[in-house]
């Protein structure tokens, strides 16, 4: 299914199989939920393009970056506390913790259980923001492709900083709008010495103007910058800000994990 070009008075940002979409045609997409349909009226209105070959590829984009968007709220909601890797704990049903302080899954249990249990069981662990960046992608592709799928491209999983499957395909760039969805980073240049783990924050663009940071929560962007400058140095005059960079999933990559994107997409977001 495709969606033909609509007269509008700026320039489109979404093409499709080689068509333009405008933001008002995103309202009748019907196979989309009014969450979703609001990130991709967010996609279309960008002053990036965003290309995709098929709407199968499209609608893979938006989904995922819904269920980041819930992911990051049940990560704030789930207990889950912050700890450096040296303090960093794990539920041991399912994870063995390693000597530098990731979680190695454990032989016999399934990847999807495993990155279930953190939300359910978030008590029982503590990891810093690089971690929870990658678990929130983890737990976002499960929703998205299901769990089949998700335990036979992510046997073997280890949660360590940055560390992750070849499958969880990651791009990092300096250029365009921040998305729902994406990762995004605060670097904090006068951080108290002994408080490495304060020198910058991973945060995840909720829309709406709220930002998840795991270890400070929810907030607009200026509320988090508020936190970081508390844990600089004595006498700094440098604030905490925003960088360019953005890191988020290859979607288009990615959406070839899912045969029927709509059917089975809209099953689990």
């Amino acid at each position: 299914m495709y969606y033909y070009p609509v007269k509008t008075g700026g320039r489109l940002m979404i093409i499709i199989g080689g068509y333009p979409v405008s933001p008002s045609a995103v309202d009748g997409m019907g196979q989309l939920t009014l969450a979703q349909k609001q990130i991709a009226k967010k996609l279309a209105a960008s002053s990036e393009t965003f290309y995709y070959a098929s709407n199968h590829q499209f609608t893979f984009e938006v989904v995922m970056r819904t269920n980041i968007v819930t992911a990051a709220y049940a990560l704030k909601d789930s207990g889950a506390g912050f700890a450096t890797f040296r303090n960093s704990r794990c539920n041991p049903v399912f994870w063995q913790r390693t000597g530098y302080g990731g979680f190695l899954l454990k032989r016999g249990v399934s990847p999807s259980a495993a990155i279930t249990d953190i939300f359910f069981n978030g008590r029982k662990y503590g990891f810093e923001c690089t971690t929870a960046i990658m678990i929130l992608f983890y737990k976002a592709m499960l929703e998205t492709i299901g769990s089949s799928m998700f335990d036979q491209l992510f046997g073997g999983l280890l949660l360590y900083s940055t560390e992750h499957d070849e499958d969880l395909q990651i791009t990092a760039f300096r250029t365009g709008d921040p998305m729902p969805g994406d990762i995004l980073y605060i670097k904090n240049p006068q951080h108290d010495p002994n408080k490495p783990q304060w020198q910058g924050e991973n945060i995840v663009e909720l829309g709406n103007g709220l930002y998840f940071g795991h270890g400070i929560g929810t907030g607009s962007l200026q509320e988090i910058i508020g936190v970081l400058n508390t844990k600089r140095m004595p006498g700094a005059t440098i604030s905490a800000y925003l960088t360019d960079d953005i890191i988020r999933p290859n979607y288009r990559l990615m959406s070839e994990y899912t045969r029927n994107p709509v059917r089975r997409l809209l099953a689990t977001s």
